[in-house]
């Protein structure tokens, strides 16, 4: 019954995204329609392959088990996006150096520096980066908790929509599609996949904690749940959006002016804050105390290190401001 429910939801994201695409109203929104067509159609013929092939019966899964095939996925693709994001780093490092090398007039904008920026800035942080964080979450939850990833096949739900998300953002880029806001170029459509994708790990990583053996929650845990809830709270409230068209990449933000430099800065800085911070340093809790095989030198230190990020670090976008419209005493308080 669930393979044939999505059967039915794949064949109507392929149908709409073929629509989409004869209705575009922008090129970006064209190709990314397509691309989400192309998506669907491969996983709907990929669940059709393989309904018959447990021969009716419900498969089985060992609940003692750790669910390591998605986290070596992630490797996998945390090291190919890693690569891609280096090397355009170097393109636009050469376009820098050598202003000849924006092609801009030959490829129509888009090998131009303005539009590889943001996807190497991209690429690193939420392809590379992200990646690495989600499966390392992943990994480490299991371990730490005892018990097999909750919900099933939604972890690797996850990882293909992550991926998706990636190509989407890119193919975008490069085709002139962006908000113009850093570190949060996606556009409106773009914006609400992420939000969906992103929902969907925190369920696992939630139902893995609430069905854990352990006892306590380690520490590590606590900076990675940090970084999902915090993150999912500044995508949305940065990308309020309301579009001009369901056939087109372009909105209008719900902010304004001086406000909307303000929310951008709550989420760019803690872009860095939380999903580059508290996340990573949830992997270093748990990844180097094994490798030196020794338990973290004072766990109580850890507690006090867990809320001083969590309380001051959030407050400290305004001073990306400073001489502008904002009140000087807000920026001088994200400076301090």
């Amino acid at each position: 019954m669930w393979d044939y429910l999505k059967l039915v939801v794949l064949g109507v994201v392929a149908l709409f995204g073929a629509i989409a695409a004869n209705y575009a109203h922008d090129v970006a929104y064209e190709v990314n329609a397509i691309v989400v067509m192309l998506a669907a159609g491969v996983t709907f013929l990929w669940t059709l392959r393989t309904m018959g092939e447990s021969g009716g019966e419900p498969r089985t899964v060992n609940a003692n088990e750790y669910m390591d095939g998605v986290v070596r996925a992630g490797v996998i693709a945390t090291s190919f996006w890693g690569v891609v994001g280096f090397l355009v780093g170097v393109v636009i490092a050469f376009q820098l150096a050598f202003p000849s090398l924006n092609l801009g007039n030959v490829t129509e904008g888009v090998l131009n520096f303005g539009r590889l920026r943001p996807l190497h800035t991209s690429a690193v942080i939420f392809a590379f980066g992200g990646n690495a964080l989600i499966m390392s979450a992943f990994y480490i939850v299991q371990r730490t908790c005892a018990t097999r990833l909750w919900g099933g096949n939604l972890a690797w739900f996850v990882f293909w929509g992550w991926q998706v998300m990636i190509v989407l953002a890119a193919t975008s880029y490069v085709l002139g599609g962006t908000q113009g806001k850093e570190y949060a170029e996606t556009v409106w459509y773009i914006d609400w996949w992420i939000a969906i994708v992103w929902v969907a790990f925190l369920f696992v990583f939630m139902g893995t904690l609430i069905k854990r053996k352990e006892p306590h929650i380690y520490v590590a845990n606590w900076f990675l749940l940090s970084m999902i809830l915090t993150v999912a709270m500044l995508h949305i409230g940065n990308n309020l959006q309301i579009p001009v068209s369901i056939w087109g990449s372009l909105s209008v933000p719900l902010f304004s002016g001086v406000q909307d430099a303000m929310v951008q800065w709550w989420y760019g800085h803690n872009a860095v804050g939380f999903f580059l911070t508290a996340g990573f340093l949830g992997m270093m809790y748990y990844f180097v105390p094994k490798q030196a095989e020794r338990p973290i030198y004072s766990y109580k230190l850890s507690i006090i290190h867990f809320w001083a990020l969590i309380f001051l670090y959030i407050w400290a976008g305004p001073h990306h401001l400073h001489y502008t419209a904002l009140p000087d005493w807000a920026a001088t308080l994200g400076m301090v």
